[in-house]
């Protein structure tokens, strides 16, 4: 492969620069050229497409948003838009297309390579950390220390009148950010839509706090479990506790990477060039693995199936063959997809466990296995 193509696409999120720096950085040392997609799948369709330099990426490694620029398009849902796409990796000469982004971006991928045959690699980069097997996305640490921050601010504000503060963060489908940063910033409740909690329970809770005497009360709300402003509501009508709302918003996408995520970007556009396309964590690192062992015994657990080979928390695309020692022979599996997190949930519990006895007790003790890059090259091998 000569050349090979990038964008960010959908919600930003701390650390594409530092990801889009490592994949120009390790392709060229390999001799490839690497062009860069500007504003991701609109940009595609409309020809966007320019070579990255050392210029576009020296001293940006540090910095929020992405160089490339990103957008969402519904363009690209349809069957023109994507031929549009196809015919510009063409002009191009571009043998293989880099997506980073979150589970949006890597369905249009795979259409791309079921449809189309094109190369694709994805990297999970959204701050929601709502990726299927992997610990973090990039992106994830950043924002919740930036949620973080602002907890104390508030904090200090409600504390001087006494109040409880409700703050609303992103987050779905998926709660991590306010789960995270809950428990990092000492929220005295945290509601999360993977275990909804009943709100008169929650109100019952901030009653119970001020009865006791603590009049101040920081409440964590995942979008996906409700709005911030309908539960304050809600408090007022069943009680007298006197209590405001926060939505944090793009605060939490926006400001530099954390080292964490640096790191992680990093590792990750390092590993796409590997000749595994699964790479997995075991402990803190970033290592080249097979997933179908881990994924076997999960594997009759759910009606619709497909070929592994790119693991989401709400599908599976693709086909991959074992090298693995644990496997005797390079065979394809069919695995089925969970139909909701929760089943994600218990089917990712039951490969930990299954893979656990494989791992050395350093590793197992610290994370199981996880794979870290869910994502595998698509369409021609």
């Amino acid at each position: 492969m000569k050349r090979i193509g990038v964008l960010t696409s959908g919600g930003d999120t701390p650390g594409m620069n530092a990801c889009i720096r490592s994949v120009f950085k390790t392709g060229t040392d390999l001799g490839m050229q690497v062009m860069g997609v500007y504003h991701g799948y609109k940009g595609l369709i409309e020809g966007r497409v320019d070579y990255i330099t050392h210029d576009m990426v020296e001293n940006k490694m540090h910095k929020g948003g992405t160089v490339l620029r990103t957008a969402r398009s519904s363009a690209f849902l349809t069957e023109e838009g994507m031929q549009k796409a196809v015919s510009v990796l063409n002009a191009y000469d571009i043998e293989g297309l880099v997506v980073i982004g979150g589970d949006g971006s890597f369905r249009g991928a795979a259409q791309l390579s079921e449809k189309y045959g094109v190369n694709v690699i994805g990297i999970p980069g959204t701050i929601d950390n709502d990726m299927g097997y992997t610990d973090f996305t990039i992106g994830f640490d950043t924002a919740i220390n930036n949620v973080m921050n602002e907890i104390y601010k508030i904090r200090d504000t409600m504390r001087a009148h006494d109040r409880v503060g409700v703050i609303e963060v992103m987050g779905r489908l998926c709660g991590d950010i306010a789960l995270w940063a809950g428990v990092g910033g000492a929220a005295d409740l945290i509601l999360v839509p993977e275990r909804p909690m009943p709100w008169d329970e929650a109100t019952n809770i901030l009653v119970a706090n001020k009865l006791r005497g603590k009049l101040t009360s920081i409440v964590l709300i995942a979008e996906g479990a409700g709005s911030a402003e309908d539960f304050c509501e809600y408090v007022r009508a069943h009680s007298d506790v006197e209590i405001k709302a926060t939505v944090l918003g793009y605060i939490q996408r926006g400001g530099n990477p954390s080292a964490f995520d640096r790191v992680l970007a990093a590792k990750l556009g390092i590993k796409l060039f590997t000749e595994s396309p699964v790479s997995a964590a075991t402990a803190n690192h970033a290592i080249d693995q097979n997933v179908l062992a881990a994924l076997k015994a999960a594997s009759k657990k759910y009606s619709k199936k497909y070929n592994v080979t790119y693991f989401s928390s709400s599908e599976l695309y693709g086909s991959m063959k074992s090298e693995n020692d644990l496997i005797s022979d390079a065979t394809e599996y069919n695995f089925n997809i969970p139909t909701d997190r929760q089943l994600y949930a218990k089917m990712k519990y039951e490969a930990e466990v299954a893979f656990k006895d494989e791992l050395d007790s350093e590793d197992s003790a610290l994370n199981f296995f996880k794979v870290l890059r869910p994502f595998n090259v698509y369409g021609k091998n």
